[in-house]
C-alpha cells in the first residue's frame, strides 16, 4: 500500500521534521506524535494537526525505497 504524500503548509514543517530526525534519530516520529498529543490535550487543534502532519512527513522521509516514478 503506497504512502500518501504528506501535506505541507510551509517550509517550517520540513525544518521541524529535519530537526526532530537530527535530534531523535529513529525515534523522531514518536517525538512528533508526543508533541501532537500534548497539543490535543491542551485543545489546540491547529498545532495538533501540524504535528501530526510532521509525524507523517517523518515517516515518509524514513522510507528508503522510491515511492513514486523516478525520472
Amino acid at each position: 500500500m503506497p504512502l500518501p504524500d504528506p501535506y505541507l503548509t510551509d517550509r517550517a514543517a520540513v525544518d521541524d521534521a529535519a530537526a526532530l530526525i537530527r535530534d531523535h534519530g529513529e525515534e523522531a516520529g514518536f517525538a512528533a506524535a508526543a508533541r501532537a498529543e500534548q497539543y490535543r490535550v491542551l485543545g489546540n487543534h491547529l498545532h495538533f494537526a501540524r504535528w501530526r502532519q510532521i509525524e507523517r512527513l517523518i515517516t515518509y522521509l524514513s522510507v528508503e525505497a522510491a515511492l513514486d516514478t523516478v525520472h
